[in-house]
């Protein structure tokens, strides 16, 4: 019964001395925690001879109920505090609130989701950074190729890279399911490229992907001119250029003609034969294309900005244009 007595007189000494939301917590767990005084006083009532078993478990359950009282009744002084702290005072100025809105990179790519949503492709995500296999060896770039290149890559070992593209998204989507396949792959890409007004070392980009029985060169052309026209509106025009690539054959680079110039997508083709047999796909039955695109360059179209820097300035007079 001593034991309780000090446990209690203990505990209001300490109680006394609160006057923040810690101290009170740390009250709690020293004497009404898992292990706190009051919980190790009950485990010492299986050594306690019998006859005074009675008496000093009830004595522990009169203290239990006693501190959990007195330590509620803290936990409300102390919420009131608060809250009269916290009350407005009326004779300040009023504090204006600012709108929030989405980045105008993460509109376009909101659009360019739901376009290619509404043409029946799903949408695939995959890690940023990457092994050399997928991003590069199964796309057919062999080791010789300047994009594995230290000055064009970023190397994390010299197996692991941040991805350069989105493609191996396009890998790991083809090694997993089996034909027919109509998906597009948007992310954050690195390269190490020095900032000017149409480079960045990290920007974003969107790969697109469609495998199936008798895919042609005409339906890459159809999507691309679709999507053009639903991005920009029915006066915009899209012409192929020849060009290479090692995942493609044949490969072509594309532009879009809006406010009056034209500007350089990105890249397109037929998939390699040799990309379908590093994911068991038969190049036999099956023919695909394959199609990228930055969304800031698609950005920087839309809405005729010169300078891909600005996107990431942070400069709220930019960004609050959208």
């Amino acid at each position: 019964m001593e034991r309780i007595d000090q446990i209690k007189k203990e505990f209001f000494e300490h109680a006394s001395q609160v006057s923040m939301p810690e101290q009170l917590e740390n009250l709690r767990v020293r004497f009404l925690g898992r292990k706190g005084k009051v919980t190790e006083a009950f485990s010492l009532i299986k050594d306690i001879a019998p006859e005074i078993r009675p008496r000093f478990g009830s004595g522990l359950n009169q203290l239990k109920k006693e501190l959990e009282a007195h330590y509620e009744e803290l936990k409300q002084r102390l919420e009131d505090s608060a809250e009269n702290e916290d009350m407005l005072d009326v004779t300040l100025p009023g504090r204006k609130t600012f709108p929030g809105r989405k980045h105008p990179l993460l509109k376009i790519a909101d659009e360019i989701k739901d376009i290619f949503h509404s043409f029946g492709f799903t949408i695939e995500d995959g890690p940023e950074i990457e092994t050399d296999h997928y991003n590069f060896e199964a796309l057919n770039i062999p080791k010789s190729h300047p994009a594995r290149a230290m000055q064009d890559t970023l190397y994390i070992t010299e197996d692991v890279v941040l991805r350069t593209h989105t493609s191996p998204v396009q890998i790991r989507v083809m090694e997993e399911r089996k034909p027919p396949i109509r998906m597009i792959a948007p992310g954050r890409v690195y390269r190490r490229d020095t900032p000017d007004a149409t480079h960045s070392p990290f920007f974003h980009q969107v790969e697109g992907l469609v495998v199936g029985e008798s895919v042609t060169f005409a339906d890459l052309k159809g999507v691309i001119q679709a999507f053009a026209h639903r991005m920009f509106g029915k006066d915009a025009r899209v012409r192929f250029r020849p060009s290479f690539f090692p995942f493609t054959e044949p490969s072509a680079e594309y532009d879009v003609w809006f406010n009056g110039r034209w500007m350089e997508i990105s890249g397109a083709g037929m998939v390699h034969p040799n990309v379908f047999r590093a994911v068991g796909i038969d190049p036999g039955k099956f023919s695909g294309y394959a199609f990228g695109m930055g969304i800031d360059r698609v950005a920087m179209l839309k809405y005729d900005i010169r300078d891909i820097r600005l996107f990431f300035d942070n400069d709220m007079r930019f960004l609050r244009q959208f």
